[in-house]
């Protein structure tokens, strides 16, 4: 019983830090959704390849560092403070890859909705590829 009861007083650690994460996660994917302009939900509910594609690339590029703020912070405040970093650097990230994909006539949003897939690929893209130099720079 001696084993078993060292490994169940971690169990309230384990917790708080796997809700605080979902929290985070949930938080990020709704915040997100709403400062796009278009509606991610809906167009995924459609069928919108683009749409998903783009959303899952930027809900990677924000679980990849969140994941590393879990995986090597030095207390759960620490934690915490991380993944609100991360939270940051990706909404930033999707301002600057519409910025960067702005084309005469349409937006990366109108783009998106319109179903055009390479524009849904290259954001998940660069979403992911900074979500993972974020989370190599968050170095302890």
């Amino acid at each position: 019983m001696g084993n078993i009861g060292m490994y169940l007083a971690g169990l309230p650690a384990f917790f708080a830090y796997l809700i605080t994460a979902a929290i985070l996660l949930v938080a990020f994917m709704v915040a997100y959704s709403k400062i796009t302009p278009h509606h991610e939900w809906k167009l995924i509910q459609e069928g919108n390849t683009a749409a998903a594609t783009a959303f899952g690339g930027a809900t990677l590029g924000f679980t990849i560092p969140l994941y590393s703020a879990m995986a090597n912070s030095v207390s759960f405040i620490d934690f915490i403070a991380w993944g609100i970093i991360a939270f940051i650097v990706q909404i930033v990230t999707f301002f600057a890859i519409k910025l960067v994909l702005k084309s005469k006539g349409q937006s990366l949003s109108g783009h998106i909705t319109d179903g055009h897939v390479a524009y849904g690929i290259f954001a998940a893209t660069i979403a992911i590829a900074v979500g993972l130099l974020n989370a190599a720079s968050m170095i302890w």
